[in-house]
């Protein structure tokens, strides 16, 4: 195994740079996801790692080597597609068993490694089938086993689940994560779904505009965001306008809210909705209209208007409560809820 080094990389075509700089350390071992809306550079950025793109500057750097101009062949990664890419001619141990041969390694090594793989990714005795013959989970598994029996120093993983329904992306992500660290292979996945980024990562490095915003633990990534963009994009977020003062953030409408981390100059002010506390009317606290109220099952949905003409979103657990529009409460937040940043910062 190995770990990952990417260095002032950038990707220009033309006048437009898709990938602007980007400088990654990737831990051996470590499962780093790239996260980020479409067109943000993260697969272009991944594609450079694989050496199916050329990089206009900058370096790639798997272990002690320099994989800058080498051909993919030459890195020894394993690659998973948004698609699959299966061989539809050939069974599942024939597709699995492919990268092996092109490296004319025995067969009775190639058998024996075919059936580790496909028992590490639960597909003992599916190797006489057609991927015609599969599910789309089914068929995503022998990706996985083709990508790992050829026993890469790296495996890079490209929109994995995008093409799978809700719940089979919840299984699947589940034993990704649970073979990547079976394995200890060092991994960088490509979404742009924040339940799957944070549901598997390390560590997230999120992406815009070709450029990484913020690179931390999923904790880290959402509890304190770097700027605007990770706190919308990471989450769901409350915005306020305003000013810092000593430790206190004033909205534009003259709220006072105590805050544990405000940077000098804020000019916003990020709350989560999961974060403001909802007590009964008259305790300490802001005063809050219910406008809608939305019971979700495990909690409810609030929107809230405040006696500064602010709306505040908010998540509460269901606690036997039953919230109803017009309903007279005060919103609790926190002096550790809440996070002050600076604009463009």
């Amino acid at each position: 195994m190995a770990g990952i080094r990417i260095e002032s990389l950038a990707k220009r075509y033309n006048a437009v740079s898709a990938v602007d700089g980007v400088t990654l350390d990737v831990r051996d071992g470590e499962f780093l996801v790239l996260l980020g809306p479409s067109g943000c550079g993260k697969t272009t950025t991944l594609r450079m790692i694989a050496g199916f793109v050329a990089p206009s500057e900058g370096c790639v750097r798997i272990g002690a080597r320099d994989v800058t101009h080498e051909p993919p062949y030459r890195r020894n990664i394993g690659l998973v597609f948004q698609n699959y890419a299966l061989f539809p001619h050939l069974t599942v141990e024939e597709n699995v068993a492919f990268g092996l041969r092109r490296r004319r390694v025995g067969e009775a090594a190639i058998r024996t490694r075919v059936a580790t793989a496909l028992s590490r990714v639960k597909l003992d005795g599916f190797g006489g089938r057609y991927p015609r013959a599969m599910s789309g989970g089914q068929q995503q598994r022998v990706a996985i086993a083709r990508a790992i029996v050829i026993e890469p120093d790296v495996l890079l993983l490209d929109e994995p689940l995008s093409n799978l329904d809700a719940q089979l992306r919840h299984d699947v992500r589940g034993e990704l994560r649970r073979l990547q660290t079976e394995l200890g292979i060092t991994t960088i996945m490509v979404t742009h779904d924040q339940d799957e980024a944070m549901s598997v990562a390390d560590r997230l490095a999120v992406m815009e505009k070709g450029q990484v915003r913020q690179v931390g633990t999923p904790s880290e990534i959402y509890r304190r965001p770097a700027d605007r963009f990770v706190a919308s994009f990471v989450g769901r977020a409350n915005f306020y306008a305003g000013r810092a003062e000593r430790g206190i953030f004033v909205t534009a409408s003259g709220l006072r809210l105590p805050v544990a981390d405000l940077a000098e100059g804020a000019d916003t002010l990020m709350i989560r909705p999961e974060a403001v506390g909802l007590r009964p009317a008259g305790a300490d606290g802001l005063a809050a209209t219910v406008e809608t109220a939305t019971y979700l099952g495990a909690g409810w949905e609030l929107e809230l208007r405040l006696a500064g003409g602010e709306r505040l979103s908010v998540v509460a657990p269901d606690a036997g409560e039953h919230w109803r529009q017009g309903q007279i409460l005060t919103a609790h937040v926190a002096p550790t809820a809440g996070v002050g940043m600076r604009t463009g910062s």
